[in-house]
């Protein structure tokens, strides 16, 4: 699923950072924020709700805790109630699975713009 995500992103024209679990996540926006403290090189993350290490979820909570405004997406396919409203309390936006890539893209599009 990343694998198709990042061509996606890519034939768009998208410069595509990927990280193969949530901590892997944390590490490259960290070495990110090193690069550019203003973040402004990262326009929107796209992640999986079920990663190994740190859950999409969790990972966009901790960026909310630490004040880091870059829009956000979450894919799943087990989204419920609860898990709704935490990612709508964060303001980020809950795709569920399987999804096309036209809603992706479209998705990834109007995000960056925010």
């Amino acid at each position: 699923m990343r694998r198709l995500v990042v061509e996606a992103l890519r034939k768009d024209g998208h410069e595509v950072l990927e990280a193969t679990d949530g901590g892997r996540m944390l590490v490259r926006l960290a070495e990110a924020f090193d690069r550019d403290p203003a973040l402004l090189s990262v326009d929107v993350i796209v992640s999986d709700m079920r990663m190994p290490v740190c859950s999409g979820l969790d990972l966009l909570e901790r960026l909310a805790e630490a004040r880091w405004r870059i829009p956000c997406i979450l894919m799943t396919a087990f989204g419920d109630d609860e898990t709704r409203k935490r990612v709508d309390r964060i303001g980020a936006v809950l795709l569920d699975k399987p999804l096309s890539q036209d809603v992706l893209r479209a998705t990834v599009r109007r995000q960056a713009r925010r």
